[in-house]
């Protein structure tokens, strides 16, 4: 059977956690929810056990109680934050408004779809219970989209559940796992979100191996932009994690291979200021490169390339991620692209490209020693603590 990769690809791609252009006053037929379910009943259930309970919700005075429990559970504070924001160009303004809209009309939804399972989770790993619905209430999501309806995935009410099941008279043994709002939506486009590539996200054979590019022959290839990442959370917001990946000299103090890293004419972390870093590994002695700033986002990404900006010897990056709705903490991520211009690495592999798998997976274990040290360094001095 050929699919139509397009329609298929446009679905996947698109079906968004909708909030704001949910159709409030159009109503959803039980047909269509019904065709959703059974759509989402294909999902893989594990152990074969028919264990998924679809609950719809549409009756007035229920939904109104359960908008409480959810303004109680925290969409109440979702408002209040994003009252604060609205309007400044926050990087979380979006999706704090989002949610905050969906808080404040929560009860004028046309109906919820709560999805649950018979089971409470032991965390023995046994078949039939969050393995067995995850997917089938996203199956649900990805169903309702194509029909012109928006979802969004909400969990905010099992701080509550308690009540919820009482609410709803839930037996005893059944496990809520999400709450749908659905409804058709104000308009039928959506875009693709901004998420991060495969490239970036995507590890080879050992966790943190990336390249730029996939392999023709599933080897790894200098040409292909391999490279190594490798990330830690902070307890610290992003404004001190920043003032310390930007400064170069610290990278320099924990690494063990980058000996020390100074500003040429005391310039300081813009995009095409250099400075220069003098390297020391054993078996080949000490030496110096200079390197150039290609991104400097604040608090966000800084990024150089060792020696020739257009064929780098290596491009480095730190990038900054803010964690929760308060951004107080941080996730920080160091990354290398090795190539593709000349570098230690690069000459090892000219001179015997029989070994070019051997020399890479020497390199990056180099690497990962140094850029751990490095990030959790960066930690401790951003949390206040002696290396």
């Amino acid at each position: 059977m050929d699919f139509d990769l397009a329609q298929i690809d446009t679905v996947l791609g698109t079906t968004r956690a909708v909030r704001k252009r949910l159709d409030l006053e159009r109503p959803v037929p039980d047909q269509v929810l019904w065709d959703c379910i059974d759509l989402a009943e294909q999902a893989p259930t594990g152990g074969d056990l028919a264990s998924r309970r679809w609950l719809i919700i549409r009756d007035a005075t229920v939904k109104a109680a359960l908008a409480e429990l959810y303004r109680e559970a925290g969409g109440s504070m979702i408002m209040g934050a994003a009252d604060k924001v609205r309007g400044t160009g926050h990087p979380r303004e979006g999706v704090l408004t989002s949610g905050g809209y969906l808080a404040e009309v929560f009860e004028r939804v046309p109906a919820y779809v709560l999805v649950t399972i018979w089971g409470a989770h032991d965390g023995s790993g046994n078949p039939g219970l969050f393995d067995s619905v995850v997917q089938a209430a996203w199956s649900f999501c990805l169903a309702a989209r194509s029909r012109g309806l928006g979802t969004a995935w909400t969990t905010m009410h099992l701080s509550r559940k308690q009540q919820v099941a009482e609410l709803l008279r839930l037996p005893d043994g059944v496990t809520q796992i999400v709450l749908l709002p659905v409804a058709y939506t104000i308009g039928t486009e959506f875009g693709r979100a901004a998420r991060r590539p495969a490239s970036d996200i995507t590890f080879l054979d050992r966790w943190g191996h990336t390249t730029d590019r996939p392999s023709a022959d599933a080897q790894h290839h200098l040409d292909d932009g391999p490279g190594l990442t490798v990330e830690i959370d902070v307890d610290a917001p992003p404004a001190a994690v920043w003032a310390l990946v930007t400064d170069v000299t610290v990278p320099a103090r924990f690494s063990g291979e980058l000996q020390t890293a100074e500003w040429v004419d005391g310039a300081g972390p813009a995009v095409g200021s250099r400075f220069v870093g003098t390297n020391e590994m054993e078996g080949f002695g000490r030496w110096q490169t200079t390197c150039t700033v290609v991104r400097c986002d604040d608090e966000r990404c800084f990024a150089w390339a060792v020696g020739d900006v257009d064929s780098p010897g290596a491009t480095w990056r730190f990038e900054l991620e803010p964690l929760g709705f308060g951004g107080r903490q941080t996730r920080l991520r160091q990354h290398v692209t090795i190539g593709p211009g000349f570098s230690g690495t690069a000459g090892m592999i000219r001179k015997e490209p029989e070994r070019e798998q051997q020399v890479l997976a020497w390199r990056r274990k180099a690497l990962r020693t140094a850029m751990d040290r490095t990030v959790a360094g960066i930690k401790a001095l951003a949390e206040g603590r002696e290396p």
